[in-house]
């Protein structure tokens, strides 16, 4: 009858250790039925779960592995695992699995035990840990700083809801991000990632801007912020903001255009999905002149947003074609799907507003990014913290995967 050893090891990481116990086992015919490895400041941490076969002698098979350990300078440790505790993990292995990310802007031992507390209260167990984000160094951090830790967690979860709402109260507590997915096929299968544009890819809202320069700064701004809020239909308050820009000089769209600046990680974001194939779109609310210019910059395939209406080289305070408000940017990125070939599960969109919540519900993950409160609370993920390249951590990908 075969038995079953745990092995595990640990100590100053060099080359060989593998090798040399798993040779050991090799020479005893032995299965190998889990093996994982870890290295954190040149420590390593390793276990074997091994099977050997029967007329196997176990004592002479630890003997040799500890012998191996010992001549390594490393700590072995060796425990027999009945069929029935083995069973029982291997039944586990069927339950659902989870991803919480944690995003900060440096990773602090609080914000770890807070969240792993969640896990544990709610009856989840920990599979692995792992750190997303470059190393840190010692002292000042530098600016823009960026820490990602990603908790791979399993277990049947009862209420979803409630796990999710206790991160968010951990999150708010502790001013850090944190993401909560269900760990599927889906994850690192994405392929079109859909973007709005003011107060996203941009760090303004370019009617405001327009606004300011006409002289009605202050009315403009007042009808936005009630509408990104939810206060307003989109559609009308749109409308209602374009006719106070009457008048002003089609020169002024070049003007503001060249001083826009480009959110934290925008670039980099885009750049590295399109290195890995993703196709990237602009939904916007805004108007199509500073979508295209964003366009042109960061090489995005697609673009819709209001076409702004020029008589005599002067704005005349209206807009051509249908609006892009909420339901119409939930259309479009059903329609591009489509076009591309792409499920719906398989799309990310990104936005801030509450006219962006019906793409984010469509869309297979939706992100709501430096986002007002009601769109926090509905959308499926938050960031808040960093720049909009943290996307990258929530689809898995570690600063080793991404070229800067």
């Amino acid at each position: 009858m075969s038995q079953i050893l745990l092995i595990t090891i640990s100590g100053e990481d060099h080359p060989g250790v593998t090798a040399g116990i798993t040779a050991i086992l090799s020479r005893h015919n032995v299965n190998i039925l889990d093996i994982g490895q870890a290295v954190i400041h040149a420590t390593l941490s390793m276990g074997v779960l091994a099977e050997l076969p029967g007329g196997c002698d176990r004592e002479v098979v630890s003997a040799e592995v500890e012998r191996c350990g010992q001549e390594q300078g490393m700590r072995v440790r060796i425990a027999e695992v009945s069929a029935d505790s083995y069973g029982h993990w291997v039944a586990a292995q069927g339950r659902a699995r989870y991803i919480v990310t944690l995003l900060a802007r440096k990773i602090t031992a609080d914000q770890i035990a807070r969240v792993t507390e969640v896990i544990s209260r709610h009856a989840l167990n920990i599979d692995s840990i792992n750190r997303l984000s470059g190393r840190i160094p010692l002292g000042d951090l530098p600016d823009l700083s960026r820490a990602c830790v990603e908790f791979s967690v399993r277990g049947p979860l009862a209420e979803m809801s409630t796990f999710r709402r206790d991160l968010l109260e951990v999150a708010g507590a502790l001013e850090v991000d944190l993401a909560f997915q269900q760990d599927n096929m889906y994850r690192r299968n994405r392929r079109l990632v859909a973007f709005d544009m003011d107060s996203t890819l941009i760090e303004a809202e370019v009617i405001d801007e327009l606004a300011a320069r006409a002289g009605v700064g202050p009315q403009v701004a007042a009808i936005t912020e009630r509408a990104m809020r939810g206060e307003l239909d989109f559609s009308a308050s749109f409308r209602e903001r374009v006719a106070l820009l009457h008048g002003l000089d089609e020169a002024v769209l070049e003007e503001v255009a060249s001083d826009l600046k480009i959110t934290e990680g925008a670039e980099h974001l885009i750049s590295t999905l399109r290195t890995l194939g993703y196709k990237t779109a602009i939904l916007s609310g805004g108007f199509t002149y500073f979508a295209r210019y964003l366009q042109a910059r960061l090489g995005m395939d697609f673009v819709h947003a209001n076409d702004l209406d020029i008589e005599g080289g002067k704005v005349t305070g209206k807009v051509t074609g249908t609006i892009v408000d909420g339901e119409r940017k939930a259309q479009l990125l059903r329609q591009l799907a489509d076009s591309e070939g792409i499920d719906l599960q398989q799309v990310i969109a990104v936005g801030d507003g509450a006219n962006d919540l019906p793409m984010l519900s469509t869309a297979g993950l939706g992100i709501a990014f430096r986002a007002k409160p009601l769109v926090q609370k509905s959308a499926e993920q938050s960031i808040s913290t960093l720049g909009l390249d943290a996307i990258l951590y929530l689809l898995g990908f570690s600063d080793r995967d991404q070229q800067r």
